[in-house]
């Protein structure tokens, strides 16, 4: 991607290039010698968390617990990975496949927010049906084998209308303050929630876990701040809300009664609740933070006057995420792309920095219903609101698509999220190593980025070398020295060049069933243990570095390798020129141990890899296709492409079988470890037929104003000047597909789509593609369509990405339809 810097950045980049010239450097590039961190002192025990937890025991004596450091899980450590998805923003005939497609990623809690105004829009009248039903929300979670966090509000923020709280409530008396009429209906809303959610609890032997109580609240003054949380959760409490944790948000400054809730916190690559129409400079999230837990500003509503009470509590609460970006929404004045390596980058640096609970906001997109009436129910400078955002559309950029469509970014995340599962016990109880020399400020682009999380003698090495739309220097010939209590880890054997761009995880003294890997220079995955028959260690080489492991303990005639090469070095073997693939890269066999094999995929294959229980046992999956288990099968799913290609480890003990009729799965050996198989499915194209209904007319100036002060969506009115085009599919098209996704490609500010006067979804043009599946419950039996497309003006005074900026000549305004397709998805049921 090319991009202009703004002035500020270059004029700090010229000083940083003569300064490095002067230390014998040039500009992006930065010879390192050695690359140094003490990581010798002691990792004291982790203190009691100071925390008034609810019930934390299940019917089955299974336990949740949490100290300062971490969270536990029948006493052991636990890091898990949690994922936002909001049920009432999609329908619920999707709900299991999507929290099914959710676990396969890597998610091991969903939390999700119930809106207030989303179930009670009239005084008195809830309503918890069809897609508000949240009980069978979470019993669905439950049977997808996800934990559940309910994030109860009543003020929840998530761009919707008034942050969740209703009309009604918000016309006729103050809100979020323990004024006795607002707290007597939040009472009720509770007392509803709680009715939802009984029998689902942790200690009823449910997967609800969490509370989180309001949202971003830094609130202070009578009957505000710490007295209204304690309120909160005594009538959470009242309402038989007893679950392990409760939580609240500890970024901008919020403030809560210490010891009866724990901070959680998150972050972002961009903001586009911003008023700037540039480049943002280099954010806080790709650095790593030694002092504080809070990454920048992530859009708090209201200001904080003084340190909230998150500062207060790091030494007693452990560090714990719930809004680290999974992607970014678009706002109408800031509609920022972010970049599949915009957000994985950031996980080597939210764990390397000490977050003990790896939390997303968001990782399911979705769709704002629509309110009684027609009523829009999004945030909007219209009814008061800080942003403009779309009316139905909450895409999110996230890694599952509002309609289940799997994006690049998954893939990225996924290999975090399965080296989490398996290494996170040993990950969390392990402290944070500041480096010797580290960046002083986030737009330093020439320090190397590195931490160290250790206890003993025994730890993992986190690298940032990514930072969002700003290149960082190359670190050339660089090697690590990592301080231990009792010995000095220098690695790789030889420097290497670790690139703009580069990210990764290495493990220091990892133990693998008995054999001790002193270092890797690949990321640890994930681990099969296969009983008798042994354990099989997954790794992903990092892009552009040699793959070298190093063996203590070991003798070279208990190694084999395939084709690499082994040698002694200073009392260890060291293991070289390793070619990543499928195949077993070093098998270990020590006398009285059980074989030891250690697999080393490329980057592009451990992106491709799910672990699903399936015939009995956990798998291998590789797969390019979107894979899930779903009733004991496998599921796999594909987006414009009918051929599937996918292998299992270890082998199916039988011939598989799938729902595919006019197809056969074949068969087609090893590819190294892996069992492969292929089928080809009918290809379908599907065409769509456009016809222009109206031209664009002159659309009105920008105007700016609401609290933000800058640019504010155009009024309902202003849309008279959109163009608009009929879109016809044949619907027997779609027949024998899971769903076929109408992508629409337009160039202006505002593209809706609409069924008859009734708005199916809306976007802000950014160069992010807009999909709508076409078998949804809201589009299934709404043909035609139209799509209008309002002008974006030459003079808007907004950001776009600077590679979807229009040209727009000498014209003063553009809006063009450049296509409509229909991309065809087709899915495979494989029974084992």
């Amino acid at each position: 991607m090319s991009f202009k810097l703004p002035r500020h950045r270059r004029a700090q980049l010229i000083v940083s290039a003569i300064a490095c010239l002067l230390a014998g450097t040039s500009a992006g590039i930065t010879r390192a010698a050695t690359l140094r961190i003490d990581a010798s002192a002691d990792t004291p025990a982790p203190q009691a968390a100071a925390l008034q937890m609810g019930s934390a025991v299940a019917p089955d004596g299974a336990t949740l617990g949490v100290n300062a450091r971490y969270l536990t899980r029948n006493g052991a450590p636990w890091l898990p990975v949690m994922g936002e998805f909001h049920y009432s923003r999609t329908p619920a005939s999707q709900w299991l496949a999507e929290l099914q497609k959710m676990k396969a990623a890597g998610i091991d809690i969903v939390a999700s927010y119930v809106m207030w105004n989303h179930h009670e829009e009239v005084a008195g009248k809830f309503d918890w049906k069809n897609q508000r039903d949240l009980r069978r929300f979470v019993q669905l979670a439950a049977r997808a084998g996800l934990d559940v966090v309910v994030r109860v509000g009543p003020w929840a923020h998530a761009e919707v209308r008034y942050g969740g709280v209703p009309d009604w409530v918000v016309n006729s008396m103050p809100t979020r303050s323990n004024d006795p009429q607002y707290m007597a209906l939040v009472e009720k809303l509770y007392r509803e929630i709680g009715q939802q959610l009984k029998g689902q609890l942790w200690k009823d032997g449910g997967r609800v876990i969490g509370i989180q109580l309001e949202n971003e609240y830094n609130l202070d003054g009578p009957g505000q701040g710490k007295a209204h949380i304690a309120a909160l959760k005594k009538l959470a409490l009242k309402a038989g809300l007893d679950v392990p944790y409760y939580t609240v948000t500890g970024w901008d400054g919020t403030i809560y009664p210490h010891g009866e809730v724990t901070p959680v916190f998150g972050g972002y690559p961009d903001e586009p609740w911003g008023t700037s129409t540039k480049e943002l400079p280099p954010k806080e999230t790709y650095a790593f933070r030694f002092d504080t837990r809070v990454s920048g500003d992530l859009g708090a509503q209201t200001a904080a006057h003084a340190p909230g009470s998150a500062e207060q509590d790091q030494d007693v609460t452990p560090f714990l995420g719930a809004e680290y970006g999974a992607g970014l929404p678009f706002m109408y004045r800031r509609r920022t792309v972010v970049s599949a390596d915009d957000i994985a980058s950031m996980l080597p640096v939210q764990l390397g920095s000490g977050v003990n609970l790896m939390g997303y906001y968001m990782f399911h997109g979705g769709r704002n219903p629509t309110g009684l009436g027609g009523t829009s129910m999004e945030e909007s400078t219209l009814s008061g609101g800080y942003n403009d955002t779309t009316m139905i559309s909450y895409d999110f950029q996230a890694p599952l698509g509002p309609d289940g469509q799997q994006r690049k970014v998954l893939e990225k995340l996924r290999p975090f999220h399965l080296f989490l599962h398996d290494f996170g016990a040993r990950l969390a109880p392990m402290t944070v190593r500041k480096p010797e020399t580290s960046p002083a400020t986030p737009d330093d682009l020439n320090t190397a980025r590195f931490a160290v999380r250790s206890a003993g003698e025994r730890g993992f090495l986190f690298v940032n070398n990514h930072v969002r739309q700003y290149p960082m220097a190359a670190q050339q010939a660089s090697q690590f020295e990592v301080k231990l209590p009792h010995q000095t880890l220098t690695l790789p054997s030889k420097p290497v060049d670790i690139a703009d761009g580069a990210y990764f995880i290495w493990p220091l003294n990892l133990d693998l069933d008995g054999s001790n890997l002193r270092y890797a220079t690949a990321q640890p995955v994930t681990l099969l243990d296969q009983g008798r028959a042994g354990v099989v260690a997954v790794f992903s080489a990092s892009a552009g570095i040699p793959v070298e492991l190093a063996l203590d303990g070991v003798l070279a005639q208990q190694v084999k390798t395939n084709g690499a090469s082994v040698l002694s070095d200073q009392g260890h073997l060291l293991v070289r020129e390793i070619q990543p693939g499928t195949a077993a890269a070093v098998t270990v066999q020590r006398p009285g141990a059980r074989p030891l094999t250690i697999v080393v995929l490329t980057p592009e294959q451990a992106q491709q890899l799910s672990v699903v229980q399936l015939a009995g046992q956990r798998r291998l999956v590789l797969s390019a296709q979107q894979t899930y288990v779903a009733d004991g099968a496998l599921q796999l799913r594909s987006v414009g492409n009918n051929e599937f290609r996918f292998a299992v480890y270890p082998p199916l003990p039988k011939q598989p079988h799938t729902d595919a009729a006019a197809a056969v799965l074949r068969a087609g050996g090893n590819d190294g470890l892996f069992q492969r198989f292929s089928i080809e499915l009918p290809a379908k194209h599907i065409s769509a037929q456009i016809t222009p209904v109206r031209p664009a007319q002159q659309a009105a100036p920008i105007a700016i104003g609401g609290g933000a002060r800058a640019a504010i969506q155009p009024a309902p009115e202003s849309f008279k000047a959109a163009a608009a085009w009929r879109i016809d599919v044949a619907p027997e098209q779609l027949n024998g597909l899971d769903d076929a996704l109408l992508q629409i490609d337009f160039v202006g500010d505002i593209g809706r789509l609409y069924a008859g006067t009734r708005m199916l979804d809306d976007w802000y043009y950014s160069g992010y593609p807009w999909q709508v599946s076409l078998r949804s419950p809201q589009t299934a039996a709404a043909q035609p369509l139209t799509v209008a497309v309002l002008p974006l003006r030459a003079d808007a005074p907004i950001y776009l990405p600077r590679a979807a900026r229009p040209d727009f000549g000498a014209a003063s305004q553009v809006a063009e339809l450049r296509g409509v397709s229909v991309l065809p998805v087709y899915r495979l049921r494989v029974t084992p």
